[in-house]
């Protein structure tokens, strides 16, 4: 009730996203890159107000970076350095929105010492989170 409240009296936007386009746009953030060209949308709502062009006979969209000011992310395992590991599909998103927002913070299951993720296990650097909290289950 108080999205739609919200929504309602212009306060706050709601824009529908395809998933993959959804985590190209963070990883474009996180890249630094201006954008990418996609042919998702194109002739629907979906690509309205977007730029368009034509490549080699396709029609594209230009969809641009979506960087968040704060991440909340959720990881297994974290050092005070920062470094994260995932369980399962909690890989799919939370390392690429740390790479894209300006303020990272991870809720970890367990807290470790450094030395005790493999450095070959790390999925998020730890340059990426900026705070960290434990919350054993």
């Amino acid at each position: 009730m108080v999205f739609e409240e919200l929504y309602r009296e212009g306060r706050i936007e709601l824009e529908l996203v395809p998933q993959g386009i959804l985590s190209e746009r963070m990883r474009c953030a996180a890249a630094g890159l201006g954008g990418f060209w996609s042919p998702t949308g194109v002739g629907t709502r979906l690509a309205e107000g977007k730029e368009e062009r034509e490549i080699n006979g396709k029609r594209y969209v230009l969809e641009r970076p979506l960087k968040g000011d704060v991440a909340l992310l959720k990881a297994d395992r974290g050092d005070r350095w920062g470094n994260l590991t995932y369980n399962k599909s909690a890989r799919n998103f939370n390392p690429t929105m740390a790479q894209a927002a300006d303020l990272s913070i991870v809720q970890i299951r367990e807290f470790v010492e450094l030395g005790q993720i493999n450095p070959e296990h790390v999925v998020t650097p730890g340059i990426f989170i900026d705070r960290m909290v434990e919350v054993p289950v």
